[in-house]
């Protein structure tokens, strides 16, 4: 079945210090902060987080979105709110890395 819906992912990656990881795993999860405030677009297709077993501390974020465009453009629609709030986050990890934009192939 085609569809015209492309399926966009943003994946992250962090490391996360023991004591944040409970404010981390709040903040970074499905029904977390970011989460929340990226409802604030209909594009936005929702969020996992995933910890690692083997990496005590490693998390990875998938953030799903209608496209790369969207995003996008949300992130230029809210510019100051994005960046005031990754910096309001800083202090929850030790390192954080994008890992890429992917889309889905069909």
């Amino acid at each position: 079945m085609m569809t015209d819906k492309i399926d966009f992912i943003v994946i992250w990656e962090f490391q996360v210090a023991p004591d944040s990881q409970l404010a981390f795993e709040k903040v970074y999860g499905p029904a977390g902060d970011w989460a929340t405030f990226f409802r604030h677009s209909r594009d936005y297709r929702g969020t996992q987080l995933f910890r690692d077993l083997d990496r005590p501390g490693r998390y990875l974020t998938f953030d799903r979105w209608s496209s790369r465009e969207a995003l996008h453009q949300f992130k230029q629609a809210h510019q100051a709110r994005y960046d005031a709030f990754d910096q309001e986050c800083e202090g929850l990890t030790s390192r954080e890395a994008l890992i890429g934009e992917f889309e889905s192939v069909s």
